[in-house]
This record gives structure tokens, C-alpha cells and sequence, in this order.
């Protein structure tokens, strides 16, 4: 299982990068996890948009969503160019009825995920876990059957993401506030927070995500070793993990 890191920046993307966005793959299938605001653009420097398999949507704030429209456009026009007429599944949960009805378009069908049950897409495995967040939203925790990554999407921290993310080889978390900070009301974790599930999980790897647009960015993770003693990265567009 390979995991690209396509954008990472909360709320909306700095200049020339994107907001959340995760490819993930594995035997020549490619899943996008979340597609936020430039991700299409920044997705065509590792993959053709129309060699997508899947996508798998976290919940549908824009700046995990934002590029689907534009996804579905790409779609119709590879396929115009290419005279076929295959379609893209987008995976969603129903809980806001007509934010996921936007899913389906003429090449894309909108496919509805209960995350009370396991679903599985191409080689990967995913169970979810809803997030504490201002609307509907379910963090992931995806298997090869080999390797697994947990991705927490946008969350406030609670004790369940432990035992949710335990084990894991890679945990990416929402890292939206620094130590000290309160992001309960907005959704989100701080620094240390996502360091006490990375450490408490027994995980290998943690990936500090979903960025603030203020602060120096280095004392997130600085403050994140001081909890967790393990591998920690801060996100960076096109970083890669593997096994």
C-alpha cells in the first residue's frame, strides 16, 4: 500500500497547493480519500484524473469536497476525448441528503457508505469512526489486509481514537491548533492531542494534517514529540508512504 499526501492545508489551501486530499493505492488501484480545493490540480502530477478508481468523501465540508465538481467535469471530458463512457464511484454518507445526491453526474455515481458496516473498494478494507465535528463526519481506517492507515479527517479529540487508530502503521491526523489551544467548538485537534492517540495507539508512523494558516508550522511537531516518540512528519505535498 502506497499513501500520497496531495494537500493538507485547513480551510482552504495556501498559494499553489491544496486543501485535504490522500491517494491511496495499491495493485494498480488508485482510491482518492477527500478532495478538497485544489487537489485536482495537484492530483495530475501523480496520477491522470481519469485513472482514478475511486473516491471516498469524509464529509462534505468545501474544504474536503471542493474539487468534485470540477472531478466530474474531468470525467466528462476524458471521456468525450476518449469515446468511452465509463464512470467514476464517489463514496459518501447519506446523512445530508442533497450534498450527497451532488455526487452523481453524468460519469460519476454517487455511492452510499454506512459506516456502521466494513466496506470494501478495490484491494482496501475501510471501517469508520464518526468524528466530532460540526456536521456529519467519518474518519477511515483503511487495510490492504497487510498494512493500515487511519486517517482521522476533521475532528476534536476524544479517547475512542485510540483503540479506533491502534496499531496502525500510519495514522494522519487533524493537526489544526497548537498545544494549549481549544478546538473542541471548531472541530479539530491540537499538536499534543494528536500525539497522545499516535502514542497511545502504539502506531509507527503519524502524519500531522489539515494544517492551520497561521503560527509556525515546525511547533506542531516539536510539541507532538514531546507526547509521541515515534516517526512524526509534518504534511508535505507529494510525501509518500509505503510498504
Amino acid at each position: 500500500m502506497k499513501v500520497t499526501i496531495i494537500g493538507y492545508w485547513g480551510a482552504y489551501p495556501a498559494a499553489g497547493s491544496a486543501s485535504s486530499g490522500y491517494l491511496f493505492e495499491k495493485d494498480g488501484f488508485s482510491l482518492l480519500v477527500d478532495c478538497g480545493s485544489g487537489v485536482l490540480s495537484r492530483l495530475q502530477q501523480f496520477k491522470k484524473v481519469d485513472e482514478l478508481d475511486a473516491v471516498i468523501l469524509s464529509h462534505y465540508h468545501h474544504d474536503h469536497i471542493a474539487d468534485i465538481g470540477p472531478l466530474q467535469y474531468a470525467w466528462l471530458v476524458q471521456n468525450s476525448l476518449n469515446d468511452r463512457n465509463e464512470s467514476l464511484p464517489i463514496y459518501g454518507h447519506q446523512e445530508d441528503e442533497d450534498k450527497f445526491d451532488m455526487l452523481t453526474h453524468q460519469y460519476t455515481k454517487g455511492v452510499p457508505y454506512d459506516p456502521e458496516k466494513p466496506l470494501e473498494i478495490g484491494p482496501f478494507s475501510i471501517e469508520f469512526q464518526k468524528a466530532h465535528h460540526p456536521v456529519p463526519c467519518y474518519g477511515m481506517r483503511i487495510s490492504d489486509g497487510e498494512e493500515t492507515a487511519v486517517y482521522t479527517a476533521d475532528t476534536s479529540y476524544f479517547k475512542e481514537w485510540s483503540a479506533f487508530a491502534k496499531n496502525a502503521n500510519l495514522l494522519i491526523t487533524d493537526t489544526n491548533f497548537y498545544k494549549g489551544m481549544d478546538g473542541k467548538k471548531a472541530g479539530h485537534m491540537t499538536s499534543t492531542e494528536a500525539a497522545t492517540i499516535a502514542d497511545e495507539a502504539n502506531v509507527q508512523t503519524l502524519w500531522l494534517s489539515h494544517l492551520p494558516h497561521f503560527g509556525q508550522l515546525t511547533k506542531l511537531r516539536q510539541e507532538a514529540e514531546d507526547v509521541f516518540h515515534g516517526t512524526i512528519q509534518l504534511a508535505e505535498e507529494g510525501m509518500t508512504w509505503s510498504k
